[in-house]
């Protein structure tokens, strides 16, 4: 069974009724947390206290406009944003972000063109976050690699077995304490190289 994704959203709106409307069809069982904010300000602030899966903002906004706060966002995250303006400056927009991965819908548009952009989003940043899973896994696949390698290395040094009884010592270990193998080889690189030994 496939787990359930959850997206945070930040919306940047200083239109009321522009934030409700998008409120409003993302659903709790799928969206969460949701923050409105105002201005760039706010939004910059929120960023400092959280990453955001998703950021719709609407342009334009009372401190700046917001494009270049989509692009800076767009550059130092892996948020998925999705970036609203008017039809006159949509083009020019568009090019100027397109190049950034920002998602840009033209003013005024409808309700079906916001889900499937939002979705679109929302499918983008599931790849991303499996993506990043693996390449968590696999950092962690090398450092457990080097770590057991080290301690099999120190019991060489100390205990006199060649590294195949090494390697069997850290096997058995782990496997009669019912521990990580990685647990087993952190606890003898501490006994060689913990305690100023």
């Amino acid at each position: 069974m496939q787990k359930e994704v959850i997206y945070s959203v930040l919306i940047v709106s200083a239109n009321d009724k522009f934030t409700d409307s998008v409120l409003s069809f993302l659903p709790d069982s799928g969206f969460g947390p949701k923050r409105a904010v105002r201005n760039v300000a706010m939004a910059r602030r929120s960023l400092l206290d959280r990453d955001f899966d998703l950021i719709i903002i609407n342009t334009p906004l009372p401190d700046e406009f917001g494009g270049n706060f989509a692009i800076d966002v767009a550059s130092d995250s892996n948020s998925g944003v999705l970036l609203f303006a008017n039809s006159d400056i949509y083009d020019e927009l568009s090019a100027k972000t397109e190049e950034f991965g920002i998602l840009v819908l033209s003013k005024p548009t409808t309700k079906s063109e916001v889900k499937r952009s939002v979705s679109l989003l929302s499918a983008t940043q599931s790849r991303i976050k499996k993506y990043e899973e693996k390449q968590q896994s696999f950092e962690d696949k090398i450092k457990e690699i080097r770590v057991i390698n080290h301690a099999k290395w120190l019991i060489i040094e100390h205990e006199a077995m060649n590294e195949t009884q090494a390697h069997k010592y850290i096997e058995k270990q782990a496997m009669d304490r019912r521990l990580t193998r990685l647990r087993v080889a952190e606890e003898i690189i501490d006994t060689y190289e913990g305690s100023g030994k």
